[in-house]
């Protein structure tokens, strides 16, 4: 029986609601942006990179004061978009603020803890007990797949940790990941005595107990995992690792062992690395990262910096090698700092109000998006939440918002309600 002649026969649906087009009309569909981009490398600050002395600066402070007077740490340098300024120590990436937006009203209103900001804006979701929810690599990874099947679709250069995983899509959704970049990522370079030859006997020896795993089980995703990584493992993969095959003075153009990591990922996404993320703190050149608790402000400073020069690296290497509006380039960390310092010169944590930036990847870039208060502590205009930022990476990779993923049969949204920022579209 059709669903309206039901609906007639028990009386639910009279003449009178038949004359009401609001029951019956087809609701109207949501206009979502659509972008070209194909790759995204993911900058992640750990430790929560102060907006007021990088991209969103205000009037300077003092530290040193007594009183301590609050504001930015830096003096500013114009940018190449009329308006808009950076910090002085940025002011490479200022000479390219065409090509980038830094979203200057990102906020949310967690618990101000690494653990929590790392989780919520690698994954847009709170914790919870019952599920846990996949990161944006695994899901860009999952959704759209490597552009190259000789290579994995989600990297990590940095340290793995839960909230970078792939969470209910399984172990198939996760990421290959490596700390050297000299060496590439542990376990994919054969012994030279293990010949392409004894790797396929020993898969044929442990293809009759694989098989005996049921489809959909834990051991399955651990057997598809090492499937794929048995597949990568050798000189075809491995190749891209070799930064010495680049020039170098480009080599030198993009800095130190940062710097490194960049140029890697170029390589990467050019070799056809769907999405792929790049840690900047694991060597805490300044002491603490952008962690700038106490003595750690003294050389924030060195971290901007070495920002600056391999962000600025990367873009003009991007748009050389035709690769820019192909490649986005979003910067994130966990939260920000206040315009006040502690006790000892330092900044704590602030999530109420915070930049992360986008770049390239084929969007309409304005140099700055929103508006904050004179201290950067207060959202005056164009507010945007962390699924709105991720909502706007999928977007400008195509990819539907609201689309769902299953987290056994529960639909899941890939964004908790995010909605694209519809001005870089267009």
């Amino acid at each position: 029986m059709e669903r309206r002649h039901f609906l007639k026969q028990t009386g639910i649906l009279t003449g009178a609601a038949l004359a009401s087009p609001s029951l019956l009309a087809t609701p109207a569909a949501v206009s979502m942006p659509k972008g070209k981009a194909e790759q995204v490398i993911f900058i992640w600050l750990g430790g929560g990179m102060s907006q007021i002395d990088t991209f969103d600066p205000k009037t300077r402070g003092n530290s040193k004061a007594a009183p301590k007077i609050a504001g930015s740490e830096y003096d500013t340098v114009e940018t190449a978009v009329p308006g808009v300024k950076f910090c002085e120590h940025l002011h490479r990436t200022a000479k390219l603020a065409d090509r980038m937006t830094a979203l200057r009203t990102v906020n949310h209103h967690l618990i101000d803890e690494h653990a929590f900001g790392t989780n919520f804006v690698h994954t847009g979701r709170l914790t919870t007990g019952s599920i846990t929810y996949p990161s944006i690599g695994s899901i860009v990874g999952h959704v759209r797949g490597a552009a190259n099947a000789d290579v994995p679709a989600y990297m990590l250069i940095g340290y793995p940790n839960v909230s970078r995983g792939p969470g209910f899509l399984g172990a198939k959704a996760g990421y290959v990941y490596l700390v050297d970049t000299e060496s590439g990522p542990s376990g994919f370079s054969r012994p030279e005595d293990v010949t392409p030859l004894r790797v396929e006997r020993r898969r044929q020896l442990l293809q009759p107990l694989t098989a005996r795993v049921p489809d959909g089980s834990v051991i399955a995703q651990y057997r598809e995992a090492q499937t794929e990584a048995l597949r990568l493992a050798g000189p075809e993969f491995m190749r891209h690792f070799r930064l010495k095959d680049e020039s170098s003075d480009l080599r030198t153009a993009y800095g130190g062992e940062f710097g490194q990591r960049c140029l890697l990922a170029r390589r990467l996404v050019q070799a056809g690395v769907r999405f792929i993320e790049v840690s900047h703190n694991l060597n805490f050149i300044n002491g603490t990262g952008w962690d700038t608790h106490n003595e750690g402000q003294l050389n924030q400073h060195l971290i901007i910096k070495e920002l600056d020069i391999a962000l600025s690296a990367l873009i003009v290497d991007l748009e050389q090698q035709g690769m820019l509006d192909k490649t986005l380039i979003a910067i994130g960390t966990e939260f920000g700092r206040p315009a006040a310092y502690d006790g000892r010169g330092g900044r704590g944590h602030q999530g109420s109000c915070f930049s992360l930036l986008l770049a390239g990847g084929g969007l309409k870039h304005q140099g700055a998006y929103g508006v904050t208060d004179e201290l950067s502590k207060t959202v005056i205009e164009n507010p945007v939440s962390v699924p709105d930022f991720h909502a706007t990476i999928h977007a400008a990779l195509g990819i539907n918002p609201a689309h769902e993923l299953f987290a056994g049969a529960r639909p899941v949204p890939i964004t908790d309600q995010g909605k694209p920022i519809a001005a870089l579209f267009g």
